[in-house]
């Protein structure tokens, strides 16, 4: 049996793909697990930057609901409280840059956890659903969180409740991903923009991460006050040294994530 996770590191980017392909790699206990440890170990200081992507023609169909109506399967209270909702605080928390490259249908929680990274790319042929609604359940993996404050809440609840397929163009035009790629060069360029953030000022990547996570339930006052401490903490970093000095010298920088 194949592992239902599959993970690598090129050079600074560590690159987690799904693999449950014949499966459209839908979650089932064994792969949310594997999901988890592979985030846990991009804790790693040499990664600074997350690629996830998926094996196949599928990014993630969701659950597999086969698991669901086994016997002796793990239930609906143990699937979200072991399986999902520890892969989304993982990616919010994790103090680095993390790129959703959907390369094919993203549907249920598989469109959701795609949505918590913090850019999301898509191939021109991938689309995305919130699937729940069809067999009688609601939005979990944070969809209720994020996608009302990707898309506005009338949109929000309008693709929850009716369960349209989004395709990848109109989720860009939505302002639900960030870009959409042609098929044919959807592998190159979406795990180049990884490259990228992975060369950047990672610590101040990270510190903007966690501004943003606090912004939506900090009043104006509290955010410009953290605001305040992080980019404290930004300035006092080599990587803002670095970025001043290169600027200076009118060359490239090379930052180190510290």
């Amino acid at each position: 049996m194949s592992d239902p996770v599959l993970f690598s590191v090129d050079k600074e980017v560590a690159v987690i793909t799904l693999n449950r392909p014949d499966k459209l790699n839908a979650f089932n206990r064994q792969m949310a697990m594997a999901l988890q440890s592979c985030l846990d170990d991009c804790a790693d200081k040499s990664i600074r930057c997350i690629y996830i992507t998926g094996a196949g023609k599928g990014f993630s169909a969701g659950q597999d609901l086969a698991e669901v109506t086994e016997p002796d399967g793990p239930g609906m209270a143990k699937i979200l409280a072991e399986h999902y909702n520890p892969i989304i605080t993982r990616l919010r928390n994790l103090p680095k840059p993390v790129v959703a490259a959907v390369n094919g249908v993203a549907a249920g929680a598989g469109a959701n956890i795609a949505l918590a990274c913090d850019i999301v790319v898509a191939s021109s042929g991938a689309s995305f659903m919130q699937a729940f609604s069809k067999i009688g359940l609601i939005p979990d993996s944070g969809g209720t969180y994020f996608l009302p404050r990707l898309v506005g809440h009338q949109k929000a609840i309008a693709l929850m409740m009716l369960g349209d397929k989004i395709s990848a163009t109109e989720a860009e035009r939505l302002g639900m991903i960030y870009k959409v790629f042609d098929e044919e060069e959807f592998a190159e360029k979406s795990l180049q923009l990884a490259h990228q953030l992975g060369a950047m000022a990672t610590l101040g990547l990270a510190y903007t991460k966690l501004a943003l996570n606090a912004s939506a339930e900090n009043t104006l006052e509290q955010q410009l006050q953290l605001e305040d401490e992080l980019q404290q903490k930004a300035a006092a970093s080599n990587d803002f040294a670095e970025g001043v000095q290169a600027f200076l010298e009118k060359r490239a920088a090379i930052f180190k994530g510290n």
